[in-house]
């Protein structure tokens, strides 16, 4: 996309003097989106910002993971706020299975139940401040509806009287066991009308909800229409205000994607709620925002940047105001730090931003605007940081600014980041070139099995996933001779990268035997390269497999092959939804750039915009004690060439996800001043930290670039370790380095593999760990029940640490996970054992598969320092 001139843009109008209050942030909710410490990792959970959780209550047999006491410490020391805690998902089903032959018999079961919660939080010390109990979720279509497992088969609508006195009993059974308890509800599927008569009741009785909610599976268009509904029955009836949280919200073709998103996110903020995205698959990636255990996709990038917003929200006038589908937006003005940010999309075409009432006393006469957008990379494909458009100095004429965008993606969602101009900032070059994608049902198909599958997701059908169009096509499968033809132009002789959007079902019957379906690609005939597509939870359920080809200017075929008489054939099955080339030019190649003045600032840190020769509008001037916070992205597990740009004088420390990675500036023979050190990166997301050690540190932009491969590094076939009892050497996992692979371990400590590796000076250093885990549980409706499998691994005979391992969908596909441990110089040795988790008692286990007792299968292990 080109911030160039377009024909009748649409405009969106960013009002900053018309304040619309503190920035809030209560988009960013989860419902079942933790599975556990480390799925998704904290990496994941602090860089999204995430607010609120609704999750199980402890044991729970809902669904896998998520117990509520497991996730809450983690969950808080990465930043979090509430944990909702959903105590009807204590039983299995849905709706709920609550035995009993008769409603009273029922509730009597229940109550037991809740006590038995409130005395598990009753434990917690100072984290119980944070649980939030939710008494009953969905009322009308479970416990006090119209099914066989409701309280008398009558729906609380038409008769509230056994609802409300249940409420009313649990409420005040609660608060006699919690005196501080917050309780929540009364958690309808909608703000029903009947809402009405429950908060005159509980008003009545004093048992109101310290929090409410409701879920708003509508659309985005409706929730500032019922939280304005929900505001003023609460004026007519002399309760609150009230917190509310609209705890379920957004549906399949929403989620993932940014441009459909930012819709919601504009109306929460704009009504200064809390709301939780809505769990309709697997649990412990947010929501569809996080790849295996710690990679972002484009949601999660849009919620780190909205997470970012700082200052007060302020006016922003739409298009089409209040109308779903269409260009949406929501800013912010930080006045202190003299920026303000803005986050819209929701429509392709065009688009003026218009930028009203700039205060030169806060902005100057010339403003410096940057323009990143944030792509859709599809369910479970990971995305890099945000790609940068365009840096421009802008004039204010008679208060305004007006940005035109053109070749707006609809899925896309796009930032502007408007900052003072004038001071010679170097404007830097768009961190991407050139790049088309190219629609598979556009493509050409010669062989047999074809199939134009679609329509998917669309505005009319919102229960199914997003794509590209809505259409996708199938043929590549076991036995086919099919051969997808994509006829492509490029602009110039060169390196591309090119993405093949994709999807395999983990569970089709074709797909069971190898786990991910491989498929041929040429360039013309030539180039042979064999590609392994992405598997998801369902069908349509998007991820990407990269690789490079080169390209000479002009025309070419690119074509993906069920068969290639050099390299095989596929085994498989699998949907194609389009391929995307993009030049690998100079702005691929050149270090990821961070300017510090877009940073996450703490301790006192400002922003100076007056600094000649900064990279961009500003420098941050950092006290001591103050923190500028990067979250950084990286395409692999390994060394990085890390660069923190300073000017003058100050020093400070660097943290790369909490661990101490030496000092910035002077003082220390551990330098990291413009000359790029070797550190280590987890895959995806990374927080860095610069904190300032002496009275004044200016931080102008941090360097992220290729790997000169100095760190020490080792990989460990765990083939080659010592296996005990039923952990054994198996060569069923094709897909395995080599062939082979280690599976068996866990079931008790008995069952272990232990690894021998070397270190040359003792510290912290990273083992990467090749695994495979396609353990799922029998679930009871319509979510997948994926199992996270864990490792209880021990250095050197010490305390083993426990390390969750999220699916991988097939126990033939691999994944990389990093774990930071300490080594001492020399040999080391490293055991891997596992043994089922019991449930908070501390002796009663799960009886439906729910908590694995054994490890993942192990490939490799590689052994890297940290720095």
């Amino acid at each position: 996309m080109d911030a160039v001139a377009a024909s009748a843009p649409e405009t969106l109008t960013v009002d900053l003097g018309t304040d619309t209050g503190p920035f809030h942030g209560g988009a960013s909710g989860t419902l079942y989106g933790l599975y556990g410490d480390g799925v998704p990792s904290r990496n994941a959970v602090e860089g999204m910002y995430v607010r609120t959780v609704s999750t199980k209550a402890q044991d729970g047999t809902q669904h896998p993971g998520a117990d509520a006491l497991e996730i809450l410490r983690p969950f808080v020391e990465a930043g979090g706020q509430d944990v909702y805690v959903y105590m009807t998902d204590i039983y299995r089903g849905f709706p709920y299975e609550w035995p009993g032959g008769t409603g009273a018999e029922r509730l009597a079961d229940f109550k037991a139940r809740v006590r038995r919660q409130v005395d598990q939080v009753l434990t917690l010390g100072a984290y119980k401040s944070h649980v939030v109990y939710v008494p009953f979720n969905e009322p009308e279509g479970n416990m006090f509806g119209t099914g066989e497992w409701s309280y008398d088969q009558v729906s609380w609508r038409t008769a509230p009287g056994p609802y409300f006195t249940a409420w009313r009993d649990i409420h005040h059974l609660i608060k006699e066991l919690d005196p501080g308890a917050r309780i929540a509800g009364p958690n309808t599927c909608l703000l029903y009308d009947e809402i009405r008569g429950f908060l005159e009741f509980a008003k009545a009785e004093d048992v109101l909800p310290d929090v409410i909610t409701w879920h708003e599976l509508s659309s985005p268009d409706e929730i500032r229409t019922s939280v304005a509904k929900y505001r003023a029955l609460e004026r007519e009836l002399g309760i609150g205000p009230l917190p509310v949280n609209l705890n379920e919200y957004a549906h399949n073709y929403h989620l993932s994607v940014p441009g459909q998103m930012i819709q919601w996110i504009a109306a929460i903020e704009e009504s200064k709620v809390d709301a939780d995205m809505a769990y309709w698959n697997i649990d412990g990636n947010l929501n569809d925002s996080v790849v295996e255990a710690n990679k972002g996709n484009g949601q999660w990038w849009l919620f780190n940047a909205y997470g970012q917003f700082t200052g007060n929200t302020v006016q922003v006038t739409a298009p089409h105001p209040n109308v779903q589908y269409t260009l949406q937006g929501v800013a912010a003005l930080d006045r202190a730090k003299r920026q303000a940010r803005v986050l819209l999309g929701g429509a392709g075409g065009s688009a003026d931003v218009v930028f009203e009432h700039v205060d030169p006393e806060v902005f100057g006469t010339t403003v410096h605007v940057r323009l990143l957008e944030i792509p859709w990379t599809g369910q479970v494909g990971p995305s890099a940081q945000p790609l940068r458009l365009a840096d421009h100095e802008l004039p204010v004429v008679d208060g305004k600014v007006t940005l035109r965008l053109a070749g707006v993606e609809a899925m896309s969602a796009y930032q502007v980041i408007l900052s003072p101009g004038g001071n010679g900032a170097v404007a830097l070059p768009p961190s991407v070139g050139w790049r088309r994608s190219y629609q598979a049902e556009d493509a050409a198909y010669i062989g047999d099995g074809h199939s134009l599958n679609g329509p998917e997701g669309s505005p009319s059908d919102v229960d199914k996933f997003a794509g590209s169009t809505g259409y996708h096509v199938g043929g590549l499968r076991t036995g086919s001779d099919g051969v997808l033809v994509f006829s492509v132009e490029v602009p110039r002789d060169g390196t591309y990268d090119v993405s093949v959007f994709a999807n395999s079902y983990n569970l089709a019957d074709a797909v069971r035997e190898q786990g991910p379906t491989n498929v041929f690609l040429r360039v013309d005939g030539g180039y042979p390269q064999e590609l392994r597509l992405p598997l998801g939870y369902k069908w349509a359920v998007w991820g990407h497999t990269d690789t490079r080809v080169e390209l000479t200017a002009g025309a070419h075929t690119i074509t993906l092959a069920a068969q290639d008489h050099d390299l095989g054939v596929t085994r498989g099955d699998v949907v194609i939804d389009r391929l995307d080339l993009a030049l690998r030019d100079d702005r691929v190649t050149a270090p990821a750039l961070y300017d510090a003045e877009f940073a996450d600032l703490g301790g006192g840190a400002r922003v100076d915009c007056g600094q000649l020769g900064a990279s961009g509008p500003g420098v941050v001037v950092l006290p001591r004690g103050g923190t500028a916070t990067f979250w950084v992205h990286a395409a692999e597990d390994g060394e990085a060439a890390v660069t923190v740009d300073r000017i003058g004088p100050g020093e400070g420390e660097l943290t790369i996800n909490g661990e101490d990675m030496g000092m910035v500036g002077d003082g220390d023979t551990r330098i990291v001043e413009r000359s790029s050190v070797p550190l280590f990166l987890a895959s995806g997301i990374n927080k860095v930290t610069v904190t300032a050690t002496s009275d004044q540190l200016v931080l102008d932009r941090l360097q992220v670039g290729a790997s000169r491969a100095l760190l020490p590094t080792s990989t460990h076939p765990a083939e080659e370790g010592t296996t005990t009892g039923g952990a054994r050497v198996t060569g069923a996992h094709t897909f395995a380095t080599g062939g082979k692979a280690v599976d068996g371990i866990g079931g008790g400590p008995a069952n272990a593999l232990t690894l021998t590796v070397e270190a040359e000076r003792a510290g912290r250093h990273a083992l990467t760990i090749r695994y495979s885990n396609g353990e799922q549980a029998p679930a009871t409706h319509y979510n997948p029940d994926p199992v996270c499998r864990h490792a209880d691994i021990s250095i050197n005979g010490s305390v083993p640490q426990r390390v969750l391992f999220p699916t991988t969908f097939h126990f033939n596909n691999f994944h990389d996970l990093t774990v930071p441990v300490t080594l001492a110089e020399g040999t080391n040795t490293l055991t891997f054992t596992a043994d089922e988790l019991t449930d908070h008692d501390g002796h009663s286990r799960n009886q439906y598969g729910q908590r694995s007792a054994y490890a993942p299968v192990i490939d490799t292990v590689t052994v890297t320092r940290l720095a």
